[in-house]
């Protein structure tokens, strides 16, 4: 199964930042079905407000991606911080929060069920 970036339907969509999810790519580990994501993110945004509400403030679904394009801030529930950066595979477990440094974009692959709730939470505050 493929798709085309421009046919993957867009979930989230403000000045600042878009997200994709293409939902229903089976069953993973254990994890139910996936979602394969883009997200776009121009230099500055920060998402951590849009999380708030959720446990600790942070996203909890767990993602594994690649960096496309830009350099990203990711902080984390227990104070620790990383940088994720054009060309870079990433893990990021539950309880992260993240700030794109420069216009960034990112494809990742999340539990399908688990990141459709943070993005509904998203889409709620965005209002």
């Amino acid at each position: 199964m493929k798709q085309a970036k421009r046919d993957v339907p867009v979930r989230v969509d403000t000045p600042d930042a878009t997200a994709r999810q293409r939902t229903g790519f089976g069953d993973a580990s254990g994890y139910g079905e996936l979602s394969g994501e883009y997200f776009t993110f121009a230099a500055g945004t920060d998402i951590t407000p849009l999380l708030a509400g959720l446990e600790d403030d942070h996203c909890q679904c767990p993602h594994w991606g690649y960096v496309l394009t830009g350099d990203l801030g990711v902080s984390y529930t227990d104070g620790s911080r990383e940088t994720a950066r054009a060309g870079d595979l990433f893990y990021w477990p539950p309880g992260h929060t993240v700030r794109a440094r420069e216009d960034s974009e990112i494809v990742m692959f999340s539990p399908q069920e688990e990141h459709s709730a943070v993005i509904e939470h998203i889409q709620a505050k965005l209002g």
